[in-house]
């Protein structure tokens, strides 16, 4: 008997910080194959005011940044919770990645994305790349608040999807439909989704 081929799985956020990284993290424990990004065209984190956000260029090590905020003002980064989620994404990946950038990492299955600005980069993106194969990819956003309890939430959603598509095998083009208001209704979030090709 063949064995059942693994999906492979991208959570995508603006700045690979917070949700894609909750995601990530979560995902990988539980032991899919998944990878997570952002969107934007740097890095931004809050910083002492509004109009004084901390701004990084993507690939800048975690540990880099976590160092630097430290730096600034330990007190008010450990409070506003950066330095633990710097700290945690440092136990998942290296640095942020930029989704526009990623075309090495090979095929995704699945692309989950946590708001719609986020998800109409990342349709945009897969329908501007020239598409060679013709496998199939599934895009679906789910809109998560950018903060730490809300991205917690968003990770186990994003888990129980993940584990229900790959659970369709490769029959989930046939049942996504369904698969989606189920999903709605049982975790009462309203899904968008979008099929692209490589």
């Amino acid at each position: 008997m063949e064995a059942k081929r693994k999906m492979r799985f991208a959570m995508v956020c603006s700045s690979n910080m917070n949700r894609s990284m909750e995601a990530h993290s979560l995902l990988g424990r539980a032991g899919l194959d998944v990878q997570s990004y952002g969107t934007g065209t740097h890095v931004k984190l809050p910083g002492p005011s509004l109009h004084e956000p901390n701004v990084y260029d993507f690939g800048t090590p975690y540990s880099a940044i976590y160092d630097d905020l430290r730096r600034k003002d330990p007190d008010l980064y450990k409070r506003n919770g950066l330095l633990p989620m710097l700290k945690r994404n440092t136990s998942v990946k290296l640095a942020p990645q930029r989704w526009q950038d990623n075309a090495g990492d090979g095929m995704f299955d699945m692309i989950l994305t946590f708001e719609e600005r986020v998800f109409d980069l990342v349709v945009d993106d897969m329908h501007n790349r020239e598409q060679r194969l013709l496998d199939t990819v599934l895009i679906i956003n789910m809109d998560v608040k950018d903060n730490h309890e809300e991205a917690g939430v968003g990770a186990k959603l994003a888990l129980d999807l993940c584990q229900k598509l790959e659970g369709a095998d490769d029959e989930w083009e046939e049942v996504i439909d369904d698969l989606i208001v189920a999903f709605e209704k049982q975790h009462k979030r309203k899904l968008v989704y979008n099929i692209a090709f490589y």
